[in-house]
């Protein structure tokens, strides 16, 4: 009997301990927020998906040359004569056609270095940190605007351009490389017809 009350007892107790904890706990705020529908702040400084702002990209490269995984590529073409696009936000001149400007945030390290150096602050990290997607390709991210046909042409007209300049190189080149040939009996004539102007100058 006596064995019968200290089950019932202890039984009786242990709820009571259970439901007291539960009380208490039951008239404290949450500690959980109800996800995705609400969500904390991000902290200052944090740091997440990289976003670049393409109409003030001037085609730098110090991103691409800073980043220690390789994650972003970058293609540019020089301006033809004539051409104008204008200036960056900043007023820094556009002087490259930005033909492609892919971030592959698969690689991405979140270092935020491809930001300091950026001269007219295109690039930045966005608060944005869900980065879930069903297959890897996702995560490259592209920020060009030129079109498909316009990529090409304007290729196109870089790879000419840059073609006439090393022939005029390699023309100028040929011909500082000609002018300074001389034979030895041109080299003595040049020095004898020298002296012999030397001494026919009247003495002052």
């Amino acid at each position: 009997m006596t064995e019968y009350f200290a089950n019932v007892y202890s039984g009786v107790s242990t709820v009571l301990v259970g439901m007291g904890l539960t009380f208490r706990h039951l008239f404290t705020p949450a500690v959980t927020l109800q996800y995705p529908e609400k969500k904390n702040a991000l902290p200052i400084g944090a740091r997440a998906q990289l976003f670049n702002n393409i109409d003030d990209c001037i085609g730098c490269g110090f991103c691409v040359k800073v980043c220690p995984v390789d994650c972003i590529y970058m293609e540019t073409v020089k301006v033809g004569p004539g051409e104008d696009l204008g200036k960056a936000s900043l007023g820094n001149p556009k002087r490259l056609h930005v033909l492609r400007f892919d971030i592959d945030m698969a690689k991405c390290c979140y270092c935020d270095l491809c930001t300091i150096p950026c001269p007219t602050e295109c690039l930045q990290m966005t608060p944005k940190y869900e980065s879930s997607v069903y297959a890897r390709a996702n995560l490259l991210y592209h920020f060009a605007t030129y079109p498909p046909e316009d990529t090409a042409r304007i290729r196109a007209e870089g790879a000419r351009r840059e073609a006439a300049e090393a022939e005029k190189r390699k023309a100028a080149a040929a011909a500082r490389a000609a002018g300074a040939k001389t034979t030895p009996k041109e080299g003595a004539t040049k020095l004898a017809t020298a002296a012999k102007e030397t001494a026919t100058e009247p003495a002052e």
